[in-house]
């Protein structure tokens, strides 16, 4: 469900950017002076959006004005939140643990991104760690940051990181695989001086 939803996304972004550029396009090209289409609104550097003549038309009815700037505010406010929702990554709320009675649990995704945090965080060399863990409930998977001291062997690290955190939180979930992408960066530290 998500790729059909990403790819709707992508197409909406797309059309609404290529309707941005082709009316921002017309209206630089209408204010340059260059020719534009005979039904385009615009057709010289002294064109306004609304003529006088349109923004007094309605003037007598009340209604007219507050209903204009209520739909353009609703409009603000859905760009608004589609842009922060573009901007939320998906976050795993729950994970289905198989209970073993046909029936399954829910453990908060949470509380299996604390204990993989803790377990990592405490690895050899490991001066910080972070998880968090995407997916469908009943096939999550991990993406952890790892920030390395600068002792740490990253390849010792990451087996242990395989055979110890990981593995208890696939076992302990009651999971079959429980797939990760590990990133690794160092801390920042300055040279020592040899003499």
């Amino acid at each position: 469900m998500s790729g059909v939803r990403r790819t709707v996304n992508r197409v909406l972004l797309g059309l609404a950017g290529l309707v941005l550029v082709c009316v921002g396009g017309g209206v630089l090209a209408a204010a340059t002076g260059l020719s534009v289409p005979s039904w385009w609104p615009w057709s010289g550097k002294n064109d306004v959006l609304l003529s006088e003549a349109d923004r007094t038309r309605w003037r007598a009815d009340g209604w007219w004005w507050p209903t204009v700037i209520a739909v353009l505010a609703v409009l603000v406010v859905l760009a608004l939140w589609w842009l922060l929702a573009q901007l939320r990554r998906a976050r795993l709320s729950e994970v289905l643990v198989d209970s073993g009675d046909g029936e399954g649990a829910l453990l908060r995704g949470r509380a299996l991104e604390g204990a993989l945090t803790a377990e990592a965080g405490g690895l050899d060399g490991v001066a910080r760690a972070q998880v968090v863990l995407a997916g469908k409930r009943s096939t999550p998977r991990a993406r952890i940051r790892l920030l390395m001291e600068p002792h740490a062997a990253p390849d010792e690290t990451l087996g242990r990181l395989t055979d110890e955190a990981l593995a208890h939180a696939r076992d302990s979930a009651g999971l079959d695989r429980l797939p990760a992408e590990v990133r690794l960066r160092a801390v920042k530290h300055r040279a020592e001086r040899v003499t």
